[in-house]
């Protein structure tokens, strides 16, 4: 009953959403010089400090390390990005939501939508070194857009929650940056699960975001299935977080106009 009335509020407003994906696409980079090549910018840039420092300096030894790493980088930056701009995305649209009736979940809809586009993009860039390297692809390719699907209804369970909370704990911005800061060394995007100690294996497996970032680095670099266990439990927590984080907002959001 949930899935069913908000998919048909999204398609009763579906022109407005499209609109908002794209001043979301748009508005991010309107202004600069390079535009939306941004996009492709800043994971590289990210990309040339780390392979340097860690292969280098700190002596990880990995093989084929950079592909190693953007496997992971990539849909670790999808993760941090979005949940840093929905956290911010109702407060920020305050004079709008004064002036007009629409859905509100419409807003951290539209932010997670279009950080997804965003990633699909430079996915090119992620594909382009995976054959330049060598690595190429295999048949587990076909486990990807799942894995996709999942972190994507992660981010907009998550978004759903933030973006409401937000509205009354006007600091909860701040502690989501610290987060996804220690989230970032926590999670296994430049060094091997393995090199963690023992004790600590199991925060493997109740972030999900390492067990994101393992089945991408699983189909694209090890080319092989991803922990189909784990995968499919975060999948089926996932679902039911987007269920609650919706619940949550759709309650929360009858006091936005007034908080605003």
């Amino acid at each position: 009953m949930i899935c069913m009335n908000v998919f048909k509020e999204l398609y009763q407003y579906r022109e407005l959403l499209k609109t908002n994906i794209k001043k979301e696409i748009r508005g991010k980079y309107k202004g600069s010089w390079l535009g939306v090549l941004w996009t492709f910018l800043n994971p590289l840039l990210m990309l040339a400090v780390y392979a340097f420092v860690f292969p280098y300096i700190l002596r990880v030894n990995v093989e084929n390390y950079t592909i190693f790493m953007i496997v992971a980088l990539i849909p670790w930056n999808l993760f941090t990005t979005a949940i840093q701009n929905g956290t911010n995305s109702v407060t920020q649209n305050g004079a709008i939501l004064k002036k007009v009736y629409f859905p509100r979940e419409i807003i951290p809809f539209s932010v997670t939508t279009s950080q997804l586009i965003n990633f699909l993009i430079t996915c090119l860039i992620m594909f382009v070194f995976i054959l330049v390297s060598g690595v190429g692809f295999s048949i587990h390719l076909v486990w990807l857009p799942l894995i996709i699907l999942i972190e994507y209804l992660l981010i907009l369970a998550f978004n759903l929650v933030l973006s409401a909370v937000t509205v009354f704990v006007n600091d909860l911005s701040h502690f989501v940056q610290v987060a996804m800061t220690l989230g970032f060394y926590a999670t296994p995007i430049v060094y091997l699960p393995t090199m963690l100690p023992a004790k600590f294996q199991w925060a493997m497996y109740v972030n999900p975001m390492a067990v994101l970032v393992e089945a991408y680095r699983a189909v694209l670099y090890y080319h092989q299935d991803p922990n189909l266990q784990w995968l499919g439990i975060w999948g089926g927590l996932s679902v039911i977080l987007l269920i609650v984080g919706y619940l949550i907002f759709k309650k929360l959001e009858k006091t936005f106009v007034e908080e605003l």
